[in-house]
């Protein structure tokens, strides 16, 4: 599934324009997008969860040259499945 196909089944489960189900998707994305920056915790109990892993710098190699290359510091969302979830993708 993708953007525009949840749209789509918002629009015709809930009896929405497709304006508004856009909105609706769209102020979603962007609630979570915000909570990634803010660097906090989203989860939908049952269903997923996210949180943000922070990487301390290190050094890597090119695998090209093999030049030792400095890796900075990073923070990447990390997902994680809900009990839920993985149990009905689990038949």
């Amino acid at each position: 599934m993708n953007k525009l196909k949840l749209i789509q089944t918002l629009k015709e489960k809930a009896d929405l324009t497709r304006d508004e189900s856009a909105e609706i998707v769209k102020i979603f994305f962007n609630e979570i997008e915000e909570a990634f920056i803010k660097g906090d915790r989203v989860e939908i109990r049952g269903l997923w969860s996210f949180f943000m892993k922070e990487y301390e710098p290190y050094l890597g190699r090119n695998p090209k040259t093999g030049e030792q290359v400095e890796i900075p510091a990073k923070r990447l969302p990390f997902f994680k499945c809900g009990k839920e979830l993985k149990d009905r993708v689990d038949y």
